[in-house]
């Protein structure tokens, strides 16, 4: 972005943050700064170090910590593979091989990802993010990249120059980039007044982990099963040592209507749909509940003058299709590359940042795309329905590993999906009709609620 769009940010102790630092803190100069310690973070920490970059990495927490995102795709693979952590992350983890989506019959579909339009990894992991997120955080901290956990960044300034300054517990930092992997916290797209809820898109979660949930058998065993409900849809992930993640994702309206306490309330949803009270007969709770609120957004712009937003820091859209760590990790392999090129030639910055908004965004709208309309009749009668015509189901697979960046030929039989989709919807106009005015109508209520009420959950 150009130099003008980013203004210095100003703070009541002073009339111009950027001059007036305390001048007997220390100050920390590196090549590159990250907020955030989850995957965007590390995985983009340890390939800058590597490039042979002065890389900072602070997290607000400390490493093993809960975290909701724990179903890999296939196309995470080779990002593990090429970090050195792939064997570690397996011998902790679940196998997954393909994800089901059940049918109204009882039976449920399976969307296998040995069955992708061109070859990929075959497999992917569900994982606990307490152990995943450690294993890739030391792995930077292997890599020579100064990680500071239990570090909360307080403020970042920018100066006019183009200078940053970074303060974070008790020190400041001056990066010559700086890269925001706050993940839902939003830092910068906050600070900057970046952050918009997403306006195609209202949900929020209420989720735990449960033991005794009732696994496929098979092959499927390590499937992740996607159920739709009346109002949203749910999550089966299973985890290692017998534990299962189980959530429900629900249009806001319908979490704010529960009475008495969560765990009644998510029970409540989760029984609602006849298989799955099954499953989950006889299980036991062994996490707190947890509840989310706002959960897609987006932020306007991606970068500005020697900064970039990474992963859910920039865009956060349903994880319905378990997009959400892959997202994080492809958009941190290649911004650092993308940063490693600018810190080498300065003067090529604006147009590298374009470069790689367009690229992202590309692949990002393809997961919307889907999202916003799998709970659609047309699309849940599509995916009960498959029909391999000119590739377009394996295409579906491969959209389902994550293979929809630098894959025109998947593209291609995607957009034969959109115009299958359209005409479907044409032969259903009574149903599709009924379900975008619902799907309206949910999305005007959570708009007028924010600008009554602002954007708290």
């Amino acid at each position: 972005m150009e130099s003008s769009e980013i203004r210095p940010e100003r703070h009541p102790d002073s009339d111009n943050s950027t001059d007036a630092r305390p001048r007997t803190a220390d100050v920390r100069v590196c090549d590159v700064l990250v907020i955030g310690g989850g995957p965007a973070g590390s995985t983009a920490s340890t390939l800058l170090a590597r490039d042979g970059w002065n890389v900072v990495m602070l997290e607000k927490d400390a490493h093993p910590r809960f975290h909701i995102g724990e179903s890999l795709l296939p196309q995470n693979m080779p990002i593990l593979q090429r970090l050195g952590v792939h064997d570690a992350v397996r011998d902790c983890s679940t196998l997954k091989l393909g994800a089901d989506f059940p049918n109204d019959d009882g039976g449920y579909e399976v969307f296998d990802f040995s069955k992708s339009f061109r070859p990929q990894p075959e497999y992917s992991f569900q994982v606990k993010r307490a152990d995943f997120d450690k294993i890739l955080w030391d792995n930077a901290v292997a890599a020579g990249v100064d990680g500071r956990d239990r570090t909360k960044v307080d403020r970042v300034d920018f100066g006019d120059d183009g200078a940053i300054t970074v303060h974070a517990g008790g020190l400041r930092y001056q990066p010559r980039y700086l890269l925001d992997a706050s993940g839902r916290d939003t830092f910068i797209g906050g600070k900057l007044g970046l952050k918009r809820k997403n306006p195609r898109h209202a949900s929020a979660a209420i989720f735990s982990h449960y033991r005794g949930v009732q696994r496929r058998e098979g092959r499927d065993a390590g499937n992740v099963s996607i159920y739709r409900h009346s109002h949203g849809w749910i999550w089966v992930i299973p985890l290692s040592g017998g534990v299962t993640s189980v959530g429900a994702v629900c249009f806001p309206d319908y979490l704010k209507q529960r009475k008495g306490n969560q765990e009644e309330f998510l029970m409540q949803t989760l029984m609602g749909v006849a298989e799955l009270d099954e499953r989950m007969e006889g299980a036991e709770r062994v996490a707190p509940i947890h509840v989310t609120g706002n959960y897609a957004y987006e932020c306007t712009r991606m970068h500005g003058r020697h900064w970039s937003l990474l992963g859910d820091a920039y865009s956060f859209v349903d994880p319905m299709f378990s997009s959400g760590v892959f997202l994080a990790m492809k958009s941190a392999e290649d911004c650092a590359a993308m940063v490693d090129g600018i810190l080498r030639d300065p003067k090529r910055e604006a147009a590298l940042q374009r470069q790689f908004q367009r690229y992202f965004d590309r692949g990002l709208d393809e997961f919307k795309w889907f999202i916003y309309r799998f709970t659609s009749p047309t699309m849940k009668h599509l995916f009960a329905n498959r029909r391999d015509v000119f590739g377009v189901e394996r295409a579906v697979v491969s959209m389902l590993s994550g293979d929809v960046f630098e894959a025109r030929p998947i593209l291609r039989r995607l957009r034969i999906f959109r115009a299958i989709y359209a005409i479907t919807s044409l032969g259903m106009s009574g149903r599709a009709l009924a379900a975008w005015r619902n799907r309206r109508r949910q999305l005007g209520v959570e708009m007028r609620e924010e600008t009554l009420h602002g954007d708290a959950p």
